[in-house]
């Protein structure tokens, strides 16, 4: 990285979504939190109101390309984000499904650090807040399916000129599914997937159109011998992002808005459910690999949930 050249980081957290938007020429991601969703995707709460934390760190210390080369660029990225949501499940069917809503309220520090210039950015507080007013959820005797949409709110404080962003500056609306499918009838193992397509609006204050984005989070658990107090599952965990339109702006060069930013990460995932108390927690560790037009790391994310 030249001295004297600034690189400016955004930071967006929501309700089962958020992002951290790495503005470095056209490198940039999505709003939703990687892997966030990736076990017991289509799985809705009991009826009544669920408290849900999500504890989520992503760390990242190499620039990829466009065609996934690792730039000469050394530093380290870090996004912290503490997710606080508010789940309320209704005893009555929809369409034979259950109807829920959630909200998620979520706080964010980041930092962008160079070895050649130091600090270069960073910011701490409130961020972007995520509705679902909409979530329809399907049990039949194997499976667990939600059909969700959502939208990010701009709640988060941004300027187009300051290095302290903690929100994205413009409205996100998502529509997602979660599907949960148990092949035995036992129910010893759940496949799990969760897909969300997301549609950005342009940017206050830059006019700059982001690409939409599309994710997927998976895994694949076991469920181990337990107790009648608590059930234990393991097993593989990913995510994948892909950006799927060109991102435009009065400053966006040509060649930046032919980048297309992809997202790849591999780990494994451990979940605790204790049914007597209502209560569940859990454990995910993503490493990523062979991304391209972001920047690269690994993430750890721990969950804790409770219905009341």
């Amino acid at each position: 990285m030249q001295a004297g050249k600034k690189v400016r980081l955004w930071i967006v957290a929501a309700a089962y979504v958020s992002i951290a938007v790495i503005r470095a020429q056209a490198q940039n991601r999505g709003v939703y939190p990687l892997g966030m969703s990736a076990i017991n995707s289509g799985v809705t709460p009991e009826s009544g109101f669920s408290y849900s934390n999500q504890l989520l760190y992503y760390s990242r210390n190499e620039a990829k390309d466009n065609s996934g080369n690792t730039l000469p660029i050394t530093g380290l990225n870090y996004v912290l984000m503490d997710m606080n949501s508010f789940i309320w499940v209704s005893k009555k069917e929809v369409l034979g499904a259950r109807y829920s809503a959630v909200a998620t309220l979520p706080f964010v520090k980041n930092d962008l650090t160079s070895d050649l210039n130091g600090n270069i950015s960073g910011g701490a507080g409130f961020a972007d807040s995520y509705y679902m007013p909409f979530i329809l959820g399907w049990s039949p005797e194997r499976a667990a399916v939600r059909i969700i949409y959502g939208f990010l709110a701009p709640t988060g404080r941004f300027a187009p000129d300051s290095n302290s962003n903690v929100g994205s500056g413009y409205w996100t609306h998502a529509v997602s599914s979660g599907q949960t499918f148990y092949p035995a009838k036992s129910k010893v193992l759940a496949l799990s997937a969760f897909g969300m397509y997301e549609f950005h609006t342009t940017q206050e204050g830059t006019g700059v159109h982001p690409g939409e984005t599309f994710d997927l989070d998976y895994s694949t658990l076991v469920s181990l011998p337990g107790t009648g107090k608590f059930r234990l599952q393991i097993g593989p965990a990913g995510y994948e992002a892909r950006q799927t339109t060109a991102k435009t702006g009065p400053q966006v060069s040509i060649a930046e808005s032919k980048d297309r930013y992809a997202v790849n990460g591999l780990g494994f995932a451990v979940n605790m459910a204790f049914p007597k108390r209502k209560a569940s927690l859990a454990f995910k560790y993503f490493k990523e690999f062979a991304d391209r037009s972001t920047f690269q790391g690994y993430s750890l994310q721990l969950v804790g949930a409770i219905t009341f």
